[in-house]
């Protein structure tokens, strides 16, 4: 009986997400903000909460993000990746920078601690990578010129969180410095493998997955890419950052065949993963702290769309494609949640979840949004800039006409 309702409920689930998508394509919107609503809705503490469905839907919302972030790594190869990753650290810094400080100084405002406050520079600090590789996906945006200045903002972003998850388990557990320690060298020698692996035995990798066959290809890339991850994350390691890696690997036609084949994976299990989110986000919680998350996000934006113009103008972009860059690095999502998530576990602040819940969801709605938004700004921009450097069409009235004598100009009269 439990797995009749299950499959009810799945059905539900699938087939609101497509009927919300088919909304979305008829008004040329972005789903992402409708299937964060449709969680809140039928989450914990909306219309009807989903409860038999939650396991499916936990591990469907984690294969999301992991299959956005590999196909998001087959567009790139070793050599881009290594490239951009030695010009990013200025553009990365400073990203930390500006976007973890007002998370810290909002906690330490508040009283509630510099452990807190360590959790809140992390939760306003990184970006979704799941929502920005759905978002410039959606929108065109992977072959534009910002776009590899974008995806080393990013990936600088998950190698930070391998150091930083690590560190902040520890501060949460009272481990000390030499607890903290050992979790960040753990987390660094990980990295270093699977960076390793992909970068210097790719060849190896595509001769393990390769098939004449799809089905198997399917099979043997999918469970490499969920076993890199899952170890990776085991670790302390971003799973994206290990997904993503593995993505990186693949090059050529077996790369073009792994998009085809599992982009509608990846379509299926990513709507699943903005759902999640929305599900386990209580709208009862929300009120008492939207006015500190909407300052917040407020500040949020303004710190991406300064960090990605800074990206974009560092390649040479110009500024229609700086404005994209800032945008696509709006969204806050999974990282952050689980930064929240392993604050509140270790007793934090009870505010703590609440406030992250409302910002993140704020800006996992505003990012979308305004990326949709910019490209008619970005048209208007060009158009300007056209018509500036277009000469101007000369008219009667522009042609100088001579002077008309006066009537004795230049005789004598009489």
């Amino acid at each position: 009986m439990e797995s009749a309702v299950q499959l009810i409920e799945l059905g539900a689930i699938i087939l609101a997400l497509g009927l919300l998508g088919a909304v979305s394509l008829r008004f040329s919107i972005s789903p992402i903000p409708l299937y964060l609503i449709a969680g809140l809705a039928f989450g914990s503490g909306g219309f009807y909460p989903l409860t038999t469905s939650e396991d499916f839907v936990s591990i469907g919302a984690e294969v999301g993000v992991i299959l956005l972030l590999f196909t998001l790594g087959l567009e790139y190869t070793a050599d881009e990746l290594v490239g951009t990753l030695r010009t990013s650290a200025p553009v990365g810094l400073a990203d930390m920078a500006l976007n973890a400080a007002p998370g810290v100084a909002a906690a330490l405002l508040l009283g509630w601690g510099p452990v807190a406050a360590v959790a809140m520079g992390g939760i306003t600090y990184v970006t979704s990578s799941g929502i920005t590789a759905k978002v410039i996906g959606d929108l065109g945006w992977l072959g534009n010129r910002e776009t590899p200045a974008l995806l080393s903002v990013l990936v600088f972003e998950d190698l930070a969180m391998a150091a930083y998850l690590p560190i902040l388990t520890a501060l949460l557990a009272g481990a000390g410095l030499v607890g903290g320690t050992i979790a960040l060298a753990v987390a660094a020698a990980t990295i270093a493998v699977i960076l390793f692996v992909a970068l210097r035995h790719g060849a190896w990798v595509e001769r393990f997955v390769s098939s004449p066959s799809e089905e198997v290809l399917l099979l043997k890339v999918l469970g490499l890419t969920l076993l890199v991850a899952g170890i990776a994350q085991q670790l302390q390691v971003s799973a994206a950052v290990g997904a993503f890696l593995v993505g990186i690997a693949l090059s050529g036609s077996l790369a073009h065949t792994a998009h085809k084949l599992l982009t509608p994976l990846r379509d299926l299990f990513a709507a699943v993963f903005f759902v999640f989110f929305g599900l386990h986000t209580d709208p009862s919680d929300l009120p008492p702290v939207l006015g500190i998350a909407a300052l917040l996000a407020a500040v949020g934006i303004a710190t991406k769309l300064a960090t990605g113009w800074f990206a974009a103008r560092r390649a040479g972009v110009a500024a229609a494609g700086r404005l994209r860059a800032g945008v696509a690095l709006v969204p806050r999502g999974e990282f952050n949640i689980v930064i929240a998530g392993l604050a509140v576990s270790a007793g934090t602040n009870a505010r703590l979840g609440p406030l992250a819940a409302a910002y993140v969801l704020i800006l996992a709605v505003a990012g979308p949004v305004l990326a949709r938004g910019v490209e008619p700004l970005t048209r208007t921009l060009r158009a300007r800039r056209a018509t500036r450097r277009a000469p101007t069409p000369q008219t009667d009235e522009d042609v100088p006409v001579a002077p008309v004598p006066r009537r004795g100009a230049g005789t004598r009269e009489g």
